[in-house]
């Protein structure tokens, strides 16, 4: 079977999926961590190198006050105790998006696990959190300014290396739960010739039968990147 090198997941229907058990919307978005760890380790199993999950997007600051500090509680407890075995595992975690904007304990958790899982090679896993596709675009514009960069020396190249992925291959595969179709202004710039496969399976019950299922259907993909 022919393997994406660089997987990317939008991790949606937590909030469904508490709603049809009538949980409160965090017991979802706990299922919905807890589920992050068999992905994961599926994904080892096929030899995937880079993983990208999208966890909190620019614009999910917009929901109710209680929900977002309940996500930012749930992330903070889930990776310091994830980070351990993931370094275990021989997993490099990274962040992408505004780290500076999250609450300091959020920070700390994420730098503590970076800096522990920092010469880990067996997968580079990502988590896009307090991620903008448009935003990570403005900044990498911003940073080219700063450093004055002459204009004629900017190519794609150049610009995708002050992106928050610099160094990181584009995305191969996309897949996104929950049932919409659509990116949600995720990786616009890194997923332009990435396969999608959109499933209504809700991210909780994204299992590893489910994980299989998404990389078969890429294998069947032929990918062409603008040719005929």
């Amino acid at each position: 079977m022919r393997l994406p090198q660089h997987v990317a997941i939008i991790m949606d229907g937590n909030g469904r999926w508490a709603k049809r058990r009538n949980w409160p919307r965090l017991a979802g978005h706990e299922a919905g961590v807890n589920r992050i760890r068999s992905v994961v380790t599926t994904l080892i199993d096929y030899h995937v190198q880079y993983l990208t999950l999208y966890g909190f997007s620019s614009e999910n600051w917009n929901r109710p006050d209680e929900e977002v500090q309940g996500i930012f509680t749930l992330l903070e407890e889930s990776i310091d105790r994830e980070a351990a075995e993931l370094h275990r595992q021989g997993v490099k975690m990274c962040h992408l998006g505004r780290l500076f904007e999250l609450p300091s304990g959020v920070q700390a958790a994420i730098v503590r696990a970076c800096n522990l899982t920092q010469n880990n090679t067996r997968m580079v896993l990502s988590f896009a959190f307090n991620y903008g596709g448009r935003i990570e675009i403005v900044d990498a514009a911003r940073r080219l300014a700063e450093v004055k960069k002459p204009p004629a020396q900017i190519d794609e190249k150049v610009f995708a290396s002050y992106l928050y992925s610099a160094g990181m291959p584009d995305v191969d595969l996309l897949i996104r739960t929950g049932g919409e179709i659509r990116i949600s202004n995720f990786l616009l710039w890194q997923a332009a010739y990435a396969e999608y496969y959109f499933t209504a399976v809700l991210w909780p019950d994204f299992t590893p039968a489910q994980v299989k299922r998404a990389l078969e259907a890429f294998s069947r993909r032929q990918r062409r990147f603008g040719g005929v």
